[in-house]
């Protein structure tokens, strides 16, 4: 077993460093280091073997499984620093050379599809009574988690993580920070939207971005129940998208809202059959939305017991990809000019 475990390593360190390609290194891992690979066989039958020899080949796999591990992860860094260095030489361009519109015809600009959105957002909802708010990107702790009823320590924090300032101040994560400060400065009955960019410190895939936009709003009034929000919501969304859009409402748990809600619509880009922006749910998540919670109305100077609303969260990005059929949510921020032309 020893002789093999001693071939094993010494046939894949010479293969792996002779590797050509990162696809090369990741077939080798695969048959080697894969669920079927020859040393994990090897490491699976550890129990078949007599006790006075288990603990010595379990050892020496387990530091051939590691020696093994060590040389892909070395060549693989190796070949992407040639792939670079490559790129370098053989995508060089003279940035000083005249754009194609500096011949004669200029090119004409056009808003961000975001801003699209947005705008017509804004004029939807101010159609419906609301003012539209702004507020700071750079928040304090306060406004961004303690007013919106996220103390510290609270778990909801964990699901945040985000990008913090020197100072104590981070960048907001989400644009409810402006229905507290909205709520400070106006009395109720009030109806406000706040629209703005916001940032996560999380892994980007199709559907999740790091900086993205949002909009919220809030509405202030008395006897404000879920019926009253989800006329709101439907009504936004069949504006928007032009149609009746089906939509779900599903229990969620938010700090700042008590009861609260997930609100998801039925997937425009796969017709609700399945696909990586809803995750072959059928199901996009919209927004989070809910009855303000009674704590959040305190922060605001509003007294809970004369009045209610209700308050919600919309992904501008993830509407967008709705709207147009955008299966990357990365698209909006990589400066392409082929997608950004199309809108």
């Amino acid at each position: 077993m020893e002789n093999k475990l001693e071939e094993i390593k010494k046939q894949t360190v010479d293969a792996v460093r002779s590797a050509k390609t990162a696809d090369e290194l990741e077939d080798l891992r695969v048959r080697v280091l894969g669920r079927k690979g020859s040393l994990t066989i090897i490491l699976r039958s550890l129990g078949d073997l007599p006790p006075e020899t288990r603990g010595t080949i379990g050892k020496k796999s387990n530091e051939i499984k590691k020696i093994i591990e060590e040389t892909l992860e070395s060549r693989l860094n190796e070949l992407n620093e040639t792939s670079l260095d490559g790129l370098v030489t053989s995508e060089w361009i003279d940035v000083t050379l005249s754009s194609p519109g500096a011949t004669g015809t200029a090119k004409t600009g056009r808003l961000h599809p975001i801003s699209q959105i947005q705008y017509e957002i804004e004029d939807i909802f101010t159609s419906m009574g609301f003012e539209i708010l702004d507020g700071p990107e750079a928040e304090t702790e306060y406004y961004n988690f303690e007013a919106l009823n996220i103390p510290k320590h609270h778990p909801a924090r964990d699901m945040q993580d985000t990008f913090w300032t020197e100072d104590g101040n981070l960048l907001r994560t989400h644009t409810s920070p402006i229905q507290v400060r909205g709520m400070e400065k106006m009395k109720p009955p009030l109806r406000i939207v706040g629209p703005g960019r916001v940032f996560r410190y999380e892994s980007t895939d199709a559907s999740h971005e790091n900086t993205f936009y949002q909009v919220e709003g809030m509405m202030i009034d008395r006897d404000i129940s879920v019926s009253h929000l989800i006329y709101v919501m439907k009504e936004l969304l069949r504006r928007i998208f032009k149609r009746d859009v089906k939509i779900r409402l599903r229990p969620g748990y938010f700090p700042f809202v008590e009861p609260g809600f997930e609100l998801d619509m039925n997937c425009l880009i796969c017709g609700g059959t399945g696909c990586s922006v809803c995750k072959q749910s059928g199901w996009v998540e919209v927004l989070p939305c809910g009855l303000v919670h009674p704590a959040v109305l305190r922060y605001g100077n509003i007294d809970p017991s004369q009045w209610s609303g209700f308050a919600f969260g919309l992904g501008l990005n993830r509407l967008i990809m709705m709207k147009y059929g955008i299966n990357d949510i990365r698209h909006f921020l990589s400066g392409d000019e082929r997608f950004l032309v199309q809108f």
